[in-house]
C-alpha cells in the first residue's frame, strides 16, 4: 500500500515509517523538520518532503498517489502552548483542516493523532472514549478542535476518517534536547549528563506510559487490516505509572541521580489514564511490552544517542 505520514520524521512518526516500510509498504513522509529529525529516518526506505501541513500545494501534491494517510505532524508541549496559542492553533487546526479538505477531495482515509490532554479538567479516573472532554490549555483545546472537526467531516462528507488518542507515549527516537521535551526523555538525559531531574509537584500524579513499539504495532493493524474501531480510540493500556514510580524505575537502572521537586506548572493534568477496555477489545492479540523493560530499552537509546 501507498501510504503517506504527515510529521514522519518525529518520534513516533518516524517509528511508524520504519515498521510499515520494513512490512512491504511504499511510504511517503512530509515533515518540515521544525521538531522531527531526518537522521530519524532511511531515505533508501521512503520518498520524503520537507515540507509543512500548511503548505497548501506541496500538501496537494502528497496526496497525489497516497491510498492511506496518518496525520502525526503537530506542535506538540502543553507549556509552548501556552507562550505561542496562535501558532499552535495554525498548525494544529488549520493544518489539520487542510487534512481533511483533501482527504475529501481524494477520498483517502485518514487516521488523525490526538492527545489524552482533550480530558483536561475531568478528574474522572481512568478515564474512557465516551468520557465528557474539559481541555485546560491551548495545545489540547486545539486537538480537541481537530477531533471535532474529524467527526464533523466524516457525518458532512462521509469521508473515512477517525481518532487515536495517545497518552504519554515513549521509547526510542523520542526528543530529549528540547525544552519542551516529555519527562521520560528530558529525565534519561539530565541522569546521564549528571544532572538533577525536576519534578513538578508531589511526584504522585499518575500516567499512562505507553511504548511506542505498541502504538506502531496497532496503528499498523489498523491499515492493513482496515480494522474499524468506531471513531475515536485511547490508545494506553491502564498502564498506572505514577512520577514517583518513574524515578524509582530509573533508579533501578542507574542509581547515581539526584532529584528535586518544583511547583505544578500551568496546564499540566494531575493524572490522565485510560481504562484499556476498548483497545483490548479490539486489538486483543496485542500485549504491551513490560513498562521496565521498555523504559531501560529507552534509557540506553538515549544512552547511545545523547553526544
Amino acid at each position: 500500500m501507498k501510504i503517506g505520514i504527515t510529521g514522519g520524521a518525529g518520534f513516533i512518526g518516524s517509528n511508524l515509517v520504519s515498521f510499515l516500510a520494513n512490512q512491504g509498504h511504499k511510504v511517503k513522509v512530509l515533515d518540515n523538520l521544525s521538531n522531527g529529525r531526518i537522521s530519524n529516518l532511511d531515505l533508501t526506505q521512503i520518498d520524503f518532503i520537507q515540507s509543512s501541513v500548511l503548505e497548501k500545494q506541496i500538501l496537494e501534491n502528497f496526496f497525489a498517489d497516497v491510498e492511506y494517510l496518518v496525520h502525526l505532524a503537530a506542535l506538540g508541549s502543553v507549556p509552548r502552548s501556552i507562550v505561542d496559542p496562535l501558532e499552535v492553533f495554525q498548525v494544529n487546526v488549520v493544518g489539520t483542516l487542510n487534512i481533511l479538505e483533501l482527504a475529501r477531495k481524494y477520498n483517502i482515509p485518514v487516521l488523525f493523532s490526538s492527545s489524552s490532554s482533550v480530558y483536561g479538567s475531568n478528574l474522572k479516573i481512568p478515564k474512557s472514549e465516551f468520557d465528557w472532554l474539559s481541555p485546560l490549555s491551548p495545545y489540547a483545546s486545539s486537538k480537541m478542535s481537530c477531533e471535532a472537526m474529524v467527526s464533523a467531516w466524516t457525518n458532512s462528507y462521509k469521508i473515512n476518517a477517525s481518532t487515536v488518542r495517545f497518552f504519554n507515549v515513549f521509547g526510542p527516537n523520542q526528543r530529549w534536547d528540547s525544552e519542551y521535551s516529555a519527562v521520560i526523555p528530558k529525565w534519561c538525559s539530565k541522569i546521564l549528563r549528571g544532572e538533577a531531574i525536576q519534578i513538578f509537584g508531589d511526584g504522585n500524579q499518575l500516567r499512562d506510559f505507553t511504548y511506542v513499539k505498541d502504538v506502531v504495532k496497532i496503528i499498523s493493524i489498523i491499515i492493513n487490516e482496515k480494522r474499524s474501531f468506531g471513531g475515536t480510540l485511547n490508545l494506553a493500556f491502564n498502564n498506572q505509572v505514577s512520577l514517583n514510580n518513574l524515578r524509582q524505575e530509573l533508579e533501578i537502572i542507574n542509581s547515581d541521580f539526584k532529584y528535586v521537586h518544583m511547583s505544578t506548572r500551568d496546564g499540566d493534568i494531575n493524572n490522565s489514564l485510560n481504562d484499556g477496555v476498548k483497545v483490548k477489545e479490539i486489538f486483543p492479540e496485542i500485549q504491551p511490552n513490560t513498562f521496565g523493560t521498555s523504559l531501560k530499552e529507552t534509557y540506553e537509546w538515549i544512552k547511545n544517542n545523547l553526544y
